[in-house]
């Protein structure tokens, strides 16, 4: 076995090289004073002691002979050739390009503008038309002194009746002619989103729409110019209205 002097990996016999580093190896040679085997890079014999004589010749055999590296000098003619083939067709096609690609965004971007500006006012009416319905009042139209007298906004039962202790009116009527036919606690008016209804709600003298009775319990939904009468005898009627 042959130690290698760099790493001290043990190489076969003859071998030229280190199999683990690739250092050159001393080569065996026989000692010109006793005949005995020796590296050749061994300053004397260690049979007869005698100095190695073919150390220099040795060398020079060892130092000729691993030159075997010229594996680097292939690559420099194929990327020579390819740096001029490759740099010469970019040139053409991003001069053409540009003229090309310049001239058609303008006409599709004037044409969106107007497409886009035209849908927006639709959607204005809608909102004024909800308003308009968010502000319309009802209101109650006495024939007898041709007064009007406006629902209270923001309540969904309106208790139409004169003063008393259970449940005051929102609506009081005490004030009219003829109020004496009403009974204190005699009609509610709900409003459910925008839609007006009246009930009767056990009153003496009863609640008539459009001169029929309307039976305790029983809901009418309301519409403009329907008639109320409070009370037999019509002498305490109105008129439902919108505005």
């Amino acid at each position: 076995m042959i130690t290698c002097p760099n790493c001290e990996h043990q190489n076969p016999d003859g071998a030229i090289q280190c199999e683990a580093c690739f250092t050159p190896l001393p080569q065996l040679v026989n000692c010109g004073n006793c005949g005995q085997p020796l590296l050749s890079n061994a300053t004397f014999c260690g049979e007869c002691g005698a100095a190695h004589p073919f150390k220099g010749s040795t060398e020079a055999e060892g130092e000729s002979s691993p030159p075997p590296p010229p594996v680097t000098p292939p690559p420099p003619p194929p990327t020579s050739s390819n740096i001029p083939e490759s740099s010469s067709p970019p040139p053409p096609p991003a001069s053409s390009n540009i003229p090309e690609s310049s001239s058609p965004p303008p006409p599709p971007a004037s044409s969106n503008i107007p497409e886009s500006s035209s849908p927006p006012p639709p959607p204005t009416p809608v909102t004024s038309a909800r308003t308009q319905l968010q502000t319309q009042t009802a209101s109650l139209l006495h024939l007898q002194t041709d007064t009007a007298l406006e629902l209270p906004q923001g309540l969904d039962i309106i208790h139409v009746g004169k003063p008393n202790d259970q449940i005051p009116p929102d609506l009081d009527v005490s004030g009219l002619p003829d109020s004496e036919v009403v009974s204190r606690i005699h009609a509610d008016i709900r409003n459910e989103a925008g839609i007006f209804y009246i009930e009767d709600v056990g009153s003496s003298n009863g609640t008539y729409i459009n001169y029929n009775a309307l039976p305790p319990g029983n809901r009418h939904r309301l519409r403009p110019g329907d008639r109320i009468s409070l009370g037999k005898g019509d002498l305490v009627t109105f008129i439902f209205q919108l505005s």
